[in-house]
Parts: C-alpha cells; sequence; structure tokens
C-alpha cells in the first residue's frame, strides 16, 4: 500500500484568502501563548525572559511515567499508619420533633384613598362622552 503525503490543510477566509493553518502553527510556535500558564503556542514551559525552562516532550514523559488513578495490588509498607484515635461511641437519641410555631395573622388596614378632584389622563378625555 502506497501512502500518500499528508494534505495541507488550507482553509477559505470569509475575504476569499486562502490560508495554510499547518504553516501559520509552524511560524509561531516560540511566541508565547495567551493566558496564565506560562507556556508557548508549542506547550513548552517557558521562565523568565520567555526562556524555555522544560520543553513539551519532558513534560508529557512527566505526565505519563506515573499514571493517576491506577491502584497498586499491593499496600505500601513504608508509609506509616496514622494512630487509632480513642473509639467514639454512638448513642441513638430519639428524634422529637419540634413544635410547629404558627404566625400570627396581622390584619392590614386598608388605607383610605384620596379622591382627587381632577381626573386625569383618559379618565378626564372619557368623562364629557357619555
Amino acid at each position: 500500500m502506497v501512502q500518500r503525503a499528508p494534505r495541507k490543510r488550507m482553509y477559505k477566509t470569509m475575504q476569499g484568502r486562502m490560508v495554510d493553518i499547518e504553516k501559520l502553527r509552524a511560524a509561531n510556535e516560540s511566541v508565547q501563548a495567551v493566558g496564565n500558564m506560562n507556556v508557548n503556542a508549542r506547550g513548552d514551559v517557558l521562565g523568565a525572559g520567555g526562556k524555555v525552562v522544560t520543553t513539551k516532550e519532558t513534560v508529557i514523559k512527566k505526565y505519563y511515567e506515573q499514571p493517576r488513578g491506577m491502584v497498586s495490588d499491593t499496600p505500601d509498607r513504608g508509609k506509616a499508619m496514622p494512630a487509632p484515635t480513642q473509639p467514639v461511641k454512638q448513642t441513638v437519641q430519639k428524634a422529637t420533633p419540634a413544635p410547629k410555631t404558627v404566625p400570627k395573622k396581622v390584619a392590614i388596614k386598608a388605607k383610605p384613598k384620596a379622591e382627587s378632584t381632577a381626573k386625569k389622563g383618559i379618565d378626564a378625555a372619557l368623562d364629557g362622552l357619555e
């Protein structure tokens, strides 16, 4: 089976220009990425002045050396066990329901409306039509 050369990813912009994304990525590999992770666009960890402290390959290698979430079959004998504490006596208490409090009904007195002598808005306009 004959393998083909990898196809270039060409995209057409809204203005009709053709852009090669892979070429754009390669040209900007060393530029610091936007954000607070202090990495460049490639993934290298950057230090003071934008100098590469740790390369992407070593970061990935370190990540995959000890996979998280895997449980070992044998327990670690070297770790010290925490000192046993005094056992806590569990006492069973009968749950007594809390007394219900009934809110007092407060009578709200309606304020008498002060009738205005002059009608406003649509009432004044409709007053003479009947």
